[in-house]
């Protein structure tokens, strides 16, 4: 059939003619792929099957369901780009190359770049794919695989009682029906009602000690260590891919590092790896990154470091001596990486200004400390403390508010808002936790730009949004979210490889082949015959990110394609329809 003419630009990065292209070898020796061992360019046709180990009958396609032409190719593994054609037939890429097969149908990408998908090694898209199934914020800026269960929270296991209020919120606010108590009923909701990207889940340690050990400010005893044990497991038996913590946040944060061994060696065998939201992240810093070292020593398993950074100006200096740490103990034989996403501000719950204890036993203890006269004081030096870190009041915005009272706060500075309203800055960030339920998001802004620059160009850094999903209609338009839920992979591609932060191939490493590994996946995040068929074509010269802090439901520019799972999702820029995604899951516990 005649050639659909796609997006074309002028030149082509990085690329190399045909020719060149016939010895690239993107089969890489000892790969155990199904599929495996077919060069690029042989106009040989390898099995596909719907997912693999499914037992599934391998069937050879003579013609291509689709032919991806004149692309530059960036293949995941760092390897530089080269003018190559892909063939895609089912769910698989069956031929890398010079291909002479015509497919079904075609598609021009002179001028583009062709990846694997992204792949969010730390997402927090975790339900809003069932209630928007459509993610349009994620498949958008390219991402088709989510790691989520991160920070130490995951969506299950449930108590009776919390396995309710979940049912009941998510029906009343969204009209979805949860029906599930455990992660792996998650991922089978998830199977029956697929969205447009895929998902993989850890299993949370915040989660899992709230369960067993209660919200309290108390050390596990050996049979509750033993008990959340059990549910690592078991939640690695139903699929999950790594055990997260969350330690700034309760109850996690009253766990000490013993506990933290004993369950992170519940992954011993797996692969999978233990993945800290670390205990602090500015004045302790250095503290903190050596507990999660010492962790993934002690239990014997690969550790990711979350969302690294430095913050507060009197700790940007700290940056490369925590580099070095890292370092040093890879060259000593951890398994260690961390992730980053490209913003010098991060989220979370505007409750992360208030000490832990005051935190301890949930909203509604967390609400009493604040109404009590005796221990305001000893809270307010606390919060001043957290907020002179960032610089002052205007560096913490309202990202999210629950009741229409206050939803003038939603996207306002503090200082600002307060000076405007006549109030003094803690006693409104008092009286919005208490009227609002503890329902109140932020964003703090205390990074620097050098440094996120340094972290994303690391070698042993990974690239992560640390955000979810989004959509500028419907039910997940509300608030003002961090950017980063729309824009972290077009700004890598685009802001930071252009201002020569890193180079395109190891920016498409990052956010591709070295996320799948880490988390045990063999058949995605690169493009060779053999694996899924997840790819992304995006403009290198005018790729970027459109979201910001101040107006953050804005699309990305200059991605036109993305397939998942061989199924076109996004042509020339606008959604398909198409639903493809997958539960993706783990190899289970080891024996």
């Amino acid at each position: 059939m005649k050639r659909r003419a796609f997006i074309q630009t002028g030149s082509l990065i990085g690329a190399a003619g045909a020719a060149g292209a016939l010895g690239l070898g993107l089969t890489r020796g000892g790969d155990d792929r199904e599929g495996a061992g077919v060069g690029p360019g042989t106009g040989v046709a390898v099995p596909t099957s719907s997912d693999t180990g499914s037992g599934a009958e391998p069937r050879y396609a003579a013609e291509p369901d689709l032919v991806l032409r004149r692309a530059t190719v960036f293949d995941g593994t760092g390897a530089p780009g080269l003018e190559l054609d892909v063939a895609v037939t089912g769910d698989r890429i069956t031929e890398v190359g010079t291909i002479t097969a015509t497919g079904a149908e075609e598609i021009d990408l002179a001028g583009m770049a062709l990846t694997p998908g992204f792949i969010d090694i730390h997402s927090h898209a975790d339900l809003s794919l069932l209630v928007n199934p459509n993610a349009e914020s994620r498949i958008r800026q390219g991402v088709t695989l989510e790691i989520v269960g991160q920070d130490g929270n995951s969506v299950g296991p449930m108590s009776d009682a919390g396995f309710r209020a979940t049912r009941d919120r998510y029906r009343d606010t969204y009209g979805v029906d949860i029906d599930f108590r455990d992660l792996g009923g998650f991922l089978d909701q998830l199977d029956r009602t697929p969205a447009t990207v895929n998902l993989a889940t850890m299993i949370g340690h915040g989660t899992i000690r709230g369960l067993v050990v209660g919200g309290g400010d108390r050390p596990a005893t050996d049979d509750e260590i033993q008990r959340m044990r059990a549910l690592i497991r078991e939640a690695l038996d139903q699929g999950a891919v790594g055990f997260s913590s969350g330690l700034e946040y309760t109850p996690g944060s009253f766990a000490d590092v013993n506990e933290l061994v004993e369950l992170a060696k519940a992954l011993q065998g797996t692969g999978y790896p233990y993945a800290s939201h670390m205990r602090n992240e500015d004045d302790r810093l250095f503290a903190a990154v050596e507990e999660t070292l010492h962790v993934g020593r002690m239990a014997g398993v690969p550790v990711q470091v979350s969302h690294l950074k430095a913050q507060g100006e009197r700790n940007w200096w700290k940056a490369e001596a925590v580099l070095r740490s890292i370092e040093e103990a890879r060259s000593s034989g951890l398994d260690v990486h961390f992730d980053r996403y490209p913003y010098v501000a991060y989220a979370t719950g505007l409750s992360g200004l208030f000490p832990a204890w005051a935190r301890a036993g949930g909203t509604g203890a967390f609400i009493r400390h604040l109404r009590d006269p005796a221990e305001l004081p000893a809270i307010e030096r606390f919060t001043r403390a957290k907020v002179a870190l960032l610089g002052s009041w205007d560096a913490v915005q309202i990202s999210s508010i629950r009741t229409a009272g206050n939803a003038y706060a939603r996207g306002r500075r503090l200082g600002e808002l307060a000076q405007e309203r006549g109030e003094e800055p803690f006693a409104l960030t008092v009286r919005l936790i208490v009227e609002e339920g503890n329902s109140v998001g932020m964003i703090g802004f205390g990074m620097s730009e050098d440094n996120t620059a340094e972290f994303l160009g690391h070698p042993l850094g990974m690239v992560c949004s640390d955000g979810g999903s989004y959509a500028p209609y419907g039910a997940l338009s509300g608030g003002s979210p961090h950017p980063r839920g729309y824009g972290t992979f077009p700004r890598l591609m685009g802001h930071y490889v252009r201002s020569g932060a890193l180079s395109l191939e190891l920016a498409v490493h990052k956010a591709t082949a070295l996320p799948a590994r880490k988390i045990g996946l063999t058949d995605r995040g690169v493009i060779e015959p053999g694996a899924f068929a997840d790819l992304v074509a995006f403009n290198p010269t005018t790729v970027a990110d459109q979201a910001t802090f101040e107006d953050p439901h804005q699309y990305p520019v200059g991605i036109p394609l993305v397939i998942v799972n061989g199924q076109v999702t996004l042509r020339d820029g606008e959604q398909t329809g198409a639903r493809a995604g997958r539960a993706i899951r783990g190899r289970g516990a080891a024996a």
